[in-house]
């Protein structure tokens, strides 16, 4: 530098907060109407460009989603790769197809009931322009191939269209037809027989059937079925990014799958005690990371995670490393066990980060420091004095997903009355967004009053009222319905646009 000049390097602060906005809705309910239990959406999945988005519901059907807006603006793939958000624009989705991947069975065996219900969906690597994905319900787990196929038909046949051959499949495999149905060199069928009348010269050419291409199609074939290998519910499958293994998880077993081979698969963690009765956790949910295709994650229902390396041993009995929160002393209760389940784990798109949620926090975890998460955001902690009401109407079971930006900068989870949180995990932010499903996002704040009044009736009302189940209100008055909740949600990879279900609607926000 001339003359010693020092650049001094601008202080960088935490990224603004995101305003939320609608972007699409499919499946939105009208005021009063029913919804049919098959139809609540269960599952949500971008793929790793987020140009698709794929769904599954209780009733076994996986509905797929297409991108629009790149296309129609002419956005190049490295458009696409930034994180930033382009100004002006917000991603379009149209619905692309569905199929039904799961059918309801019975396990004449165990005398059980299995429930078509899509558990998780996982998108596979794409290949030759079609797309492939995962879907399991409880106990079954298949893989789809989706793609466009073109429809070929039969025309320019040298029979009469009107005329049936045999068993008339000649005549009814064509739909259209070579306007000459008679013979190269004049000859015409008998119309008395099934037979051609030849001429005496014999027939010197034939017309060849053609087959024309019409309109495309797109067609869903299930190419492999993975069966037979969980006695417990599946809760987790993740994909290898080797991009040809995956893995499946059951309360007690983690197996390891080759997505070429469906009749074998290897038990890589075992939790199962040799006395049920000595059983204290079960597996709630388990990943791999997303780089490293030899290390993987899985948590507990005692609100632990542990990082495994598949380098170890075939069967990873002991971890590599173990990620849990010691109680604060005096702070146990019945409930403590029960909300510190952990029902879903998410690593960041870098690797380094583990989001996990309970049913009470967020909680974000650097894998290079097991002593304690490096964030923890409360997501409906005045729910907290209502955990008996809760533990009642089984509502403290509820199992909550979450996600992260493909930045790595904020997260998200559902709520009840189908209200889900944002918060900002970047040094210094204090970014906290609630919104809810609907066309307005932007919850209504309502004051609290600072000093509630006093009067006697309102005493009076009080004592009777007691015993009775008041409503839940938080910080800003509003009151919740648990009757309606929002679990399922994803992050779009690469820009700030979040997908949700509540009930059989999917919303999509944008920022």
């Amino acid at each position: 530098m001339n003359g010693g000049d020092e650049v001094v390097a601008a202080p960088v602060g935490p990224p603004q907060p995101l305003e939320w906005k609608f972007s699409q809705v499919f499946g939105e309910r009208t005021a009063g109407e029913e919804v049919q239990e098959v139809d609540i959406i269960s599952a949500i999945e971008f793929d790793k460009t987020g140009d698709h988005l794929a769904t599954g519901d209780r009733g076994g059907r996986v509905v797929l989603f297409e991108r629009t807006d790149t296309k129609d603006h002419g956005s190049s793939r490295r458009d696409l790769e930034r994180t930033d958000y382009p100004i002006g624009r917000h991603p379009e989705f149209r619905y692309k197809t569905e199929f039904q991947s799961h059918e309801p069975e019975f396990d004449y065996l165990k005398s059980l009931e299995i429930e078509e219900k899509i558990n998780k969906i996982r998108w596979c690597q794409r290949a030759n322009g079609a797309l492939f994905l995962l879907s399991t319900n409880d106990k079954t787990i298949k893989f789809w191939k989706v793609q466009e196929k073109k429809i070929k038909k039969i025309s320019c046949m040298n029979l009469d269209p009107l005329k049936a051959v045999g068993n008339g499949s000649v005549a009814s495999s064509s739909n259209s037809v070579c306007s000459k149905s008679y013979l190269a060199n004049g000859g015409y069928p008998d119309k008395s027989s099934n037979d051609f009348s030849f001429p005496p010269g014999g027939i010197p050419s034939l017309h060849l059937p053609m087959v024309t291409t019409h309109e495309t199609n797109l067609m869903a074939r299930c190419r492999r079925v993975y069966a037979h290998a969980h006695d417990y519910h599946i809760n987790s499958i993740s994909n290898n990014s080797d991009g040809e293994t995956f893995i499946s998880a059951d309360d007690l077993r983690i197996n390891l799958w080759n997505l070429e081979i469906s009749s074998q698969s290897f038990n890589i963690v075992d939790v199962k005690p040799a006395n049920m009765e000595d059983l204290t956790e079960v597996i709630t949910s388990a990943e791999f990371h997303p780089t490293h295709c030899n290390t993987l994650a899985y948590s507990s229902s005692k609100g632990s995670i542990r990082l495994i390396d598949l380098r170890q041993s075939a069967l990873c009995d002991s971890h590599a490393k173990l990620f849990e929160e010691q109680e604060a002393p005096g702070s146990r209760s019945f409930f403590t066990e029960i909300i510190a389940s952990i029902s879903d784990i998410k690593f960041g798109q870098d690797g380094r980060y583990i989001l996990s949620r309970d049913y009470m926090t967020l909680k974000l975890w650097d894998i290079n420091m097991d002593s304690g998460p490096v964030s923890t955001f409360q997501v409906h902690e005045y729910l907290r004095p209502k955990l008996c009401d809760l533990y009642e109407n089984d509502s403290i079971f509820d199992k909550f997903e979450c996600c992260l930006s493909g930045d790595g900068l904020r997260v998200a989870t559902g709520s009840y009355s189908n209200l889900f949180r944002v918060f900002g995990c970047a040094p210094g932010t204090t970014e906290a967004t609630t919104l809810e499903a609907s066309k307005n996002p932007m919850r209504r704040q309502v004051q609290t009053p600072s000093r509630p009044s006093r009067s006697l009736s309102s005493s009076i009302t009080r004592v009777v009222r007691r015993g009775a189940e008041s409503p839940v209100v938080d910080a800003n008055g509003n009151s919740f319905d648990f009757t309606t909740k929002l679990l399922h949600l994803a992050w779009h990879p690469t820009e700030h646009s979040i997908a949700c279900a509540a009930a059989n609607s999917l919303y999509m926000y944008y920022a």
